[in-house]
């Protein structure tokens, strides 16, 4: 598609000091503004997917994919009661769904924990020791003290809760829930101290600062459900495609309960986090097409300069496409160098982020990423092609887009006019 003599004619331009009618300057401006808008570009995005694939992944690794209620049921006393009673028949019937790789009954109830001196508000899950292990991101967190083996004669704490209370493995904590011991003059609260068996981190603060866990049959007693279970957990194969299975959970759960999957907690968060890309992209976006738009500049004034040459060439017999494309290579030429040094230093980023980071906030003086405001206990990249392969097409599309006016505008140029006072 290009000739020799038009590459070679396009790289004697750009080379050309200012002094000989190049655009020397101009061409570093505009390089260097490409690659840092695609530099730019690439670390956003590789921060975006990050952040969403951490969140995203914490939130299935952590909690249950679907939660199977009890719509509820009138007791002998009155009050509805939201629990199950068969709790094992329906464990065994949800866990046998295809697709379903695990399911646990729990007990959940909010308490307060004291130790030390200090009080936090803590959700306690009562689960067996067997279905603790089955939790992907307490089994194997971030960090961890102590031993799940130690769970079933103790208690399991989340590493914000272990931080709050000062507490570390083999330490005592108390909880005390206001829904304790009945009695004839009432209800008195319940206290009981428990071993801390295991401090995990997830990655999470919500998660880390108010979860703890208790062996389910502990659990039972102490919040006055004997034989009965809240809720039964469920992990699929495919966290994304729950809604495919809830109609054959439905059917497995019963007529008395209904289906609660991680979308419906998170979906608010979801939604935000897309509506976020995309104003991102399109934020970014204009940036390099501000960037690309220098091509342009340096382009015209190169065409204005060039304006005797490009008559000489017209009179040796050049065509108008020619001409189109020595100054088409021009300003692309610009445009691929630019985006390749964008594309080396946003991936560059994206691989290395950690140290990166440890430098800005050692620069900083610390407290820059603070993970009770964000959530997330590192600030997260991760690099797809997806994303890498869209910046590249943006910038690369747009630098060709501005080159074609300045360089169709010199292909149009009159030899006439242009040596009528040569």
């Amino acid at each position: 598609m290009f000739k020799p003599f038009e590459w070679m004619i396009a790289w004697r331009y750009l080379r050309a000091r200012r002094a000989d009618g190049g655009i020397s300057v101009m061409t570093w401006i505009s390089l260097v503004g490409i690659a840092l808008a695609v530099f730019a570009l690439i670390a956003t995005l590789a921060v975006r997917s990050g952040f969403r694939y951490e969140f995203v992944g914490t939130i299935v690794g952590a909690n249950p994919h679907v939660q199977v209620l009890s719509t509820g049921r009138a007791s002998e006393r009155g009050p509805i009661v939201r629990t199950f009673d068969d709790f094992d028949a329906r464990t065994e019937a949800l866990a046998a769904v295809p697709g379903v790789t695990h399911a646990a009954p729990v007990v959940e109830g909010q308490v307060m924990a004291s130790a030390n001196g200090r009080n936090a508000g803590v959700q306690v899950i009562g689960i067996r020791p067997a279905d603790l292990a089955a939790i992907p991101r307490v089994a194997e967190p971030e960090t961890a003290a102590g031993s799940l083996d130690d769970f079933e004669g103790g208690i399991a704490i989340g590493a914000g809760i272990a931080r709050n209370l000062g507490l570390t493995a083999g330490d005592s904590i108390r909880i005390i829930s206001p829904d304790g011991v009945r009695t004839a003059f009432g209800t008195s609260p319940r206290v009981k101290a428990y071993t801390v068996a295991y401090v995990f981190q997830v990655g999470r603060y919500d998660i880390d600062g108010v979860r703890a866990y208790l062996p389910l049959a502990e659990a039972q007693d102490y919040f006055n459900r004997q034989g009965q279970v809240d809720q039964i957990q469920i992990t699929t194969a495919d966290p994304e495609g729950v809604g495919d299975l809830a109609p054959a959970l439905a059917r497995a759960a019963g007529d008395d309960a209904y289906l609660w999957t991680w979308r419906d907690s998170n979906g608010a968060f979801l939604q935000a986090l897309q509506m976020e890309d995309n104003i991102m992209f399109i934020i970014l976006s204009i940036l390099v097409l501000i960037a690309t738009l220098n091509i342009t500049s340096g382009l015209v004034m190169l065409v204005k300069n060039k304006g005797r040459d490009v008559g000489i060439l017209r009179t040796m017999g050049l065509s108008q496409g020619s001409i189109l494309r020595v100054f088409f290579l021009c300003g692309a030429s610009i445009g691929v160098v630019g985006t390749t040094i964008g594309v080396v230093l946003g991936c560059a980023f994206a691989i290395w982020i950690d140290p990166i980071f440890e430098i800005v906030n050692w620069v900083a003086g610390g407290g820059v990423w603070q993970p009770s405001v964000r959530l997330l206990s590192t600030l997260p990249a991760r690099l797809e092609w997806g994303d890498v392969l869209s910046a590249v097409a943006l910038s690369l599309g747009l630098s060709f887009f501005v080159t074609l006016f300045p360089a169709r505008r010199a292909a149009r140029m009159n030899p006439v006019e242009a040596l009528r006072y040569e």
